[in-house]
């Protein structure tokens, strides 16, 4: 009897510690996968880096902008202006200047403003955080919203609300985001002032207060995102649970719940997370505007400034943050899609 249970119990280890091997070893293709898509990710966004940064700093380098006549006046002579032109670094070659930005940027140093002589980097470290919190707060709720009525769309389709949901987000699609963001401070201000029109308060002064700031501009930014990523998630949906495996899920008993969300929605939703990734850069780009309507002091009303008056390195350097972080996002969604699709997995 008590050979009998030792022999059990080593037998019950040897099948435990056997599942636990075969579990890693079935993990290691997901790992594989995933670091595979990212390497390609980084390979992809370190010629696109270069490429557009030397784009973004020819532009700027080429426009006929003389900070030194600018910052020295009329009265300047040739000899000061020369002498301040060396203080700048314009008396160097273009190109040379070029990779001595560069240089200077993967070390953080951006340079300074040509007329308040603010370092770059402090300007963006001090603006950022309000352009960063406008386009994730947007994006999560383009997720919230487009996830929710994509699938509700999908599970009643050819319903009233699919067909209303059609309807709405072909509309909201087509809507500029200054003109939704007139028609929400109209709205939620004028109409029922319940929300701030504009400003902006940091998170110290209250994690409500700083959300109160923040709802309406991210609404604006939001809606065109969510209406894509509804339509597309509905899309993907609506052919997925025609599959096959989806019908033998549903004949062994399977909850819809979990057959909708376990088994559909994560091959059904690779064209939405497709759809989601082409929407960040415009996440991130369409804070000017939006800051601009809500008077946010972020890094698009930054940029804007320094266009207006000519500071090309605040220019360069805002629009360098900005390409970084594109390019970050874009390789998140890269690996997401990798994970969400079996097949993109075989692939690699």
């Amino acid at each position: 009897m008590t050979t009998l249970n030792v022999r059990g119990g080593v037998g019950r280890t040897a099948d435990s510690a056997r599942g636990e091997g075969i579990a890693r070893f079935s993990a290691l293709p997901a790992v594989i996968s995933t670091a595979v898509a990212l390497g390609r990710a980084l390979l992809i966004a370190v010629p696109v880096l270069l490429v557009s940064t030397f784009i973004t700093f020819m532009l700027g380098g080429l426009t006929k902008q003389d900070p030194a006549s600018l910052v020295l006046g009329d009265s300047a002579t040739p000899h000061d202006v020369a002498r301040m032109q060396a203080v700048f670094g314009l008396d160097k070659p273009l190109i040379l200047r070029y990779f001595l930005w560069l240089w200077n940027a993967l070390h953080g140093d951006l340079g300074s403003s040509w007329f308040t002589k603010i370092p770059v980097t402090d300007s963006i470290a001090q603006r950022l955080p309000v352009s960063l919190s406008v386009a994730v707060f947007a994006l999560l709720i383009a997720v919230l919203l487009g996830g929710t009525f994509g699938i509700l769309a999908a599970v009643r389709q050819g319903g009233w609300l699919d067909r209303v949901v059609t309807v709405v987000t072909s509309f909201l699609a087509t809507v500029p985001g200054f003109v939704a963001a007139i028609a929400l401070i109209i709205v939620f201000t004028l109409v029922i002032p319940v929300l701030p029109s504009g400003g902006w308060v940091p998170p110290s002064a209250g994690l409500l207060r700083w959300a109160s700031f923040l709802v309406l501009p991210s609404l604006a930014l939001s809606l065109d995102t969510a209406a894509d990523l509804a339509r597309q998630l509905r899309t993907g949906l609506a052919g997925t649970l025609h599959e096959n495996y989806i019908v033998g899920a549903q004949m062994r008993g399977l909850s819809h719940a979990r057959i909708v969300f376990v088994h559909a929605l994560r091959n059904g939703a690779g064209p939405a997370v497709a759809v989601l990734g082409m929407h960040v850069p415009r996440l991130i780009g369409g804070a000017v505007i939006v800051e601009t309507v809500f008077a946010l002091p972020g890094i698009g009303s930054l940029t804007k400034t320094a266009a207006l008056e000519g500071d090309v390195p605040v220019v360069q350097g805002a629009l360098l943050v900005t390409i970084v972080l594109v390019l970050i996002s874009s390789a998140i969604v890269n690996v997401l899609l990798v994970r969400l699709r079996p097949a993109a997995r075989r692939e690699i």
